[in-house]
């Protein structure tokens, strides 16, 4: 995920920032304990698209 890129981004929802996690090709509202996919190097920021986070997962 491109540095510049992440830092603009923002949660569609509450509008905080996002985290990449790698691993899962994720990016992860902490705020909204929400995750949207990253497929083939683009974000999909889309509301319906996202999960929500389970309560033990790490964030």
């Amino acid at each position: 995920m491109d540095k510049t890129l992440l830092e603009i981004l923002a949660c569609p929802i509450c509008k905080s920032s996002v985290q990449y996690n790698k691993a899962k090709q994720e990016l992860v509202c902490p705020a909204c304990r929400i995750a949207y996919p990253v497929r083939d190097d683009i974000p999909v920021m889309l509301a319906e698209e996202a999960r929500e986070l389970a309560a033990d997962e790490e964030i």
